[in-house]
This record gives structure tokens, C-alpha cells and sequence, in this order.
């Protein structure tokens, strides 16, 4: 999935630009209200299903399930407009330490101003989980995480040629550790940071995180770290 070109809605329709005309009658206001309401909720910490947020923007339960015929459909469909710009970065340097930078420069703030709806999709998965462990969960669908997979692994595209495969997998693995609600969990609420130091730990970690990559493959091969440098 190339997040950065079009993304789905919960619908399942694609967001395309000859779209936007048909984004504009009665169908697109209730579906915006409906979001709108679903953000508003998750804001608030709440991970809300289709039928509470159909009450809460006082629209028809029928109505509100064929816009969002699950909660997993729901909360993704929240979760990508919180996300906004991030699905949309692209990267200005063919460098990937800087790709790095920028992909977090772009992110941290936005998942900070979002992070109780971030937090309420994570409660959703958890919960998802644990039901699944216990054989509960049923033919519910499954919200699914990933955005964070496809943008890592396009901030250090430079070094796919350079990295073996298996060692650039593992750089977006790693990198994938300090990138999203996750790292406000455990410098934000387990150390005590402000925001300045949370992207300032996340920053240094990840620049960290691909210099070692990079460092390791020079010592590996005995190739020259001039090669890693992208032109």
C-alpha cells in the first residue's frame, strides 16, 4: 500500500481527485458528521462503536453502518484523518538520516495533537486481542496497524541498495519502535517528558538507529561509508 499516493476510506472507496465533486452532497455531510463525531468521541478517550457514534451525531443506525459497516472501519476511518499529513509526506533529501528526521519532524506533532484518538485505536487493537486470545472475538473484523511500515520503509528507500535485505527490514523494524502513539506511552506517561524531550529522545533514537545500521553494514562488507552516502 503506498500511503502516500491514495488512501482508502471506510467505505472502501479510494480518495481520488474526480472524486471530490461527489464528496460534496448530503452523503459526504453525514459521513463528515459522523467522523467528525467519532473524532470528537476518541478526543475525549473514548474508542465509541458505529451505534453510539450514530446516536451522538443523531443519525439512524442504518444509516450510520453503511457509511462504516464495523468499528474497526469506524476507528481506521478516524484514525486516517487524524494522521492527515502524515499519509501524504514525501521525502525532499536523498539522504536517509535526513528522510528520518523529517518523516519525525512531520509526525510527532501530529500524533501528539491526536494522541487520546491514537490511544483509543490502540485500546481498540488491545481489546481486539485479548478477545481473539480468549476465542471471543468472533467474525469481528480486525482493526489493522501498518502506516507506520510503508512510510519508515520509504524514509530509508535510499539505503536499500546498500543494506542487505534482511538488515533493511530490520531498520524499519527498529525504527518502527519509536515511531507512533507508542513512544508518548513510555516518555510521555512512563518518564514524565514534555513534548520538546519526547521528540528530542525519539529524534536522537532514530538517527541513532540508522547511523548503527549503516555503520554495521560499512564493517560487515568493508566497503567504503562513502558508498551509503546517497547521491
Amino acid at each position: 500500500m503506498d500511503v502516500s499516493r491514495q488512501r482508502s476510506t471506510a467505505s472502501g472507496d479510494t480518495e481520488r481527485g474526480s472524486g471530490q465533486a461527489a464528496e460534496r452532497g448530503p452523503r459526504a455531510r453525514t459521513k463528515r458528521l459522523m467522523l467528525e463525531t467519532a473524532t470528537r468521541l476518541m478526543q475525549a478517550g473514548v474508542t465509541p462503536s458505529v451505534s453510539e457514534v450514530a446516536e451522538a451525531a443523531e443519525v439512524s443506525r442504518a444509516t450510520a453502518y453503511r457509511y462504516f459497516p464495523s468499528q474497526a472501519a469506524l476507528v481506521q476511518a478516524v484514525v486516517d484523518e487524524g494522521l492527515g499529513p502524515i499519509l501524504t509526506w514525501q521525502p525532499t533529501s536523498a539522504d536517509a538520516e535526513r528522510r528520518v528526521a523529517d518523516l519525525f519532524d512531520t509526525a510527532m506533532p501530529r500524533i501528539e495533537a491526536f494522541e487520546a484518538t491514537f490511544k483509543a485505536a490502540l485500546k481498540l487493537s488491545l481489546d481486539q486481542w485479548a478477545r481473539r486470545q480468549a476465542g471471543t472475538l468472533g467474525g469481528e473484523p480486525a482493526f489493522t496497524r501498518g502506516h507506520r511500515v510503508d512510510l519508515l520503509q520509504q524514509a530509508i528507500a535510499p539505503l536499500k541498495g546498500h543494506l542487505p535485505p534482511r538488515d533493511f527490514k530490520r531498520l524499519a523494524q527498529a525504527l518502527s519502535l519509536i515511531f507512533g502513539v507508542e513512544v508518548l506511552i513510555v516518555l510521555k506517561d512512563i518518564w514524565g517528558l514534555d513534548s520538546r524531550g519526547t521528540r528530542s529522545v525519539a529524534q536522537w533514537a532514530a538517527g541513532a538507529l540508522v547511523r548503527a545500521a549503516v555503520a554495521e553494514s560499512v564493517d560487515e562488507g568493508g566497503d567504503d561509508r562513502s558508498r551509503l552516502a546517497v547521491e
